[in-house]
């Protein structure tokens, strides 16, 4: 009888080690849902960074406004018969010709 004890107890010890320490163990099982957690959320991630990537190309096969629109803040690009005007903002160093002559030894 105490052998049969002796290996239900070594049985029951092996089982609880199986449990948290093996292959398969809680542990492990909490290590893989976090990954997969992790690789949904990157993957929801890509299909909304693909889906708008999808809108600009069917925008920029079929619409013309967004065509235009990338060509004038891109490419500076303007219609024909239109008039450019570019505004300078002048540098408060570059005009003042007395504080240029003063930071001069």
């Amino acid at each position: 009888m105490r052998i049969f004890i002796l290996v239900l107890i070594a049985l029951l010890a092996w089982l609880q080690f199986r449990l948290w320490q093996g292959p398969g163990s809680i542990t492990d099982v909490q290590r893989l849902n976090n990954e997969v957690m992790q690789q949904q959320q990157e993957l929801e991630r890509l299909n909304n960074r693909n889906e708008i990537l999808e809108a600009e190309v069917l925008d920029l096969k079929f619409g013309l406004e967004a065509l235009e629109e990338r060509a004038r803040t891109e490419l500076e690009m303007i219609r024909q018969g239109e008039v450019f005007y570019q505004t300078v903002t002048p540098n408060p160093k570059a005009t003042n010709p007395d504080s240029a002559a003063k930071s001069t030894p």
